[in-house]
Parts: structure tokens; C-alpha cells; sequence
């Protein structure tokens, strides 16, 4: 029973995370491309830790409390190429003066998922592999 209510718990914090990373980075986003307009460097700064921290605290809950043993392998699997992706470098083909936005947009929203699957992808594999050493 208890077991349920962590998936539930889980699942609605994916739903969270994908919403605020995509919310967030179409927002950071928007506010770096126009920054020197609009905002200064400091207002995206601050925007930019707030959420991050707030996207590790959720990876860090999520890593704990939600994959069970079955989930471990795919979820790694999955972390891993969100990681990937949103390291590198082949956003930078978006950023020319018409596809800014995009870039940035694309940029922010990557950089949010890997603030959560991170942390979540290091405790999960921490507790596979004490998982595996137990059961030797």
C-alpha cells in the first residue's frame, strides 16, 4: 500500500519537474535573450539558481523515495540520454540572430531536466549497487 503512494507521489513529481523545467526555461529563457533590454544579468541569476535548486531538491526526493527496482535500468537509461542531450553542444546551431529564442528556450529547458535527473541518477544507481552487494 505504501509502496502505491510513492509511485503516485513519483509520478506527479515527473509531471512537476517536466512542467517547471519547461514553464522555467521558456521564462529564463525569454529573460536572457532580452536581458540586456529588460532585466539585468543579476534577475536572471538569481531566476536561474532559484529554479535549479529547487529542480536538484526534487531530484534529490525523487531518487530517494520513487524507482523501484524494476524502473532502475530504464530510468538510468533515460537520465543518461537526457544528460547527454542537454550537454551538448549542438543547441549552439539554433543561435544565430532569427533563432535565438529558440536556442535559448531549448538551452534553459535542457539545463532544468539535468538538474533533476542528475542527482535522482546518482542516488538511484548508489542504491542499485547497494542493492547488488547485499544480495551477494
Amino acid at each position: 500500500m505504501v509502496e502505491m503512494e510513492m509511485e503516485k507521489v513519483a509520478r506527479w513529481a515527473f509531471v512537476a519537474v517536466v512542467v517547471i523545467a519547461i514553464v522555467m526555461g521558456l521564462v529564463v529563457g525569454y529573460m536572457v535573450n532580452i536581458a540586456t533590454l529588460r532585466f539585468s544579468d543579476s534577475n536572471v541569476t538569481n531566476a536561474n539558481a532559484y529554479v535549479t535548486l529547487i529542480l536538484v531538491i526534487l531530484g534529490i526526493v525523487v531518487g530517494f523515495i520513487s524507482v523501484t527496482a524494476k524502473d532502475v535500468t530504464p530510468f538510468l537509461v533515460a537520465a543518461i540520454a537526457l544528460i547527454v542531450a542537454g550537454l551538448s553542444n549542438i543547441w549552439s546551431l539554433l543561435e544565430n540572430g532569427t533563432l535565438n529564442l529558440l536556442y535559448y528556450w531549448a538551452t534553459e529547458i535542457l539545463t532544468y531536466i539535468v538538474a533533476f535527473a542528475a542527482p535522482a541518477a546518482v542516488i538511484i544507481a548508489v542504491r542499485s549497487l547497494l542493492a547488488m552487494e547485499k544480495a551477494k
